[in-house]
């Protein structure tokens, strides 16, 4: 008897040794980011130099990484107008461009060369209108794609840029620096394809209104 009493003592030791090891690991792989990892993170998500949209104060921000040539990034663009809209004074959005397409860096250049007049949003806009005209036809033959110089020198005229300047900053690669930033951060945030987007960081995993919405109101809760 007074074996087995042992027996069941020392049994029961180890089950709570067990217990024990079994909670301090469930935290350690559940615990927060430590602040190092979350300040590079957010680092990552937003540089000093981002365009932004909507009060710094805004307690939610959205971080969209998009392709001015991406088809999808043109049709939920107006979903994200929206929430910004219904949400006003509540979130700002942030843009970072991860060019993946075959004309994006000639739309990011007209993007970037309107930010320097205060037209960026203005130069987004205008870009994604006119996407059929010069945007990559998927799954369509090289020799159809449409000469998209051409009409982005075009595009300077009608923006009012000065287009020898636009020839001038596509030949020298005058934003690669920026642009560079965005892909960069783009990759060490996990984004393979576009758009992608982030709710204070939260990944967005379907593009939806509907779940757009939820996170920013999870995030107006916290």
């Amino acid at each position: 008897m007074k074996k087995e009493t042992v027996l069941l003592g020392i049994i029961g030791g180890l089950v709570a040794v067990i217990a024990i090891i079994g909670a301090s690991y469930y935290r350690d792989s559940t615990a927060p980011a430590q602040p190092a990892e979350a300040a590079s993170a957010e680092s990552a998500l937003v540089r000093p130099d981002s365009p932004t949209m909507g009060s710094a104060d805004a307690p939610v921000t959205i971080v969209e990484f998009y392709d001015p040539e991406c088809e999808s990034c043109a049709a939920f663009h107006d979903t994200i107008k929206k929430v910004l809209k219904e949400y006003e004074g509540k979130t700002r959005l942030v843009a970072r461009i991860m060019p993946l397409h075959p004309n994006s860096l000639l739309a990011a250049t007209f993007i970037e060369m309107a930010r320097e007049q205060g037209k960026y949003w203005e130069a987004q806009e205008f870009v994604y209108r006119k996407q059929p005209e010069w945007g990559t036809v998927h799954g369509s033959p090289s020799t159809e794609q449409p000469y998209a110089p051409a009409m982005f020198e075009k595009y300077a005229v009608d923006f009012g840029l000065d287009v020898e300047d636009f020839k001038k900053a596509v030949n020298e690669n005058r934003y690669s620096d920026t642009l560079r930033q965005d892909m960069e951060d783009g990759r060490r945030l996990g984004v393979s394809r576009t758009p992608t987007i982030f709710v204070n960081g939260r990944l967005l995993i379907r593009l939806s209104e509907s779940d757009l919405k939820y996170l920013v109101e999870q995030e107006l809760s916290e």
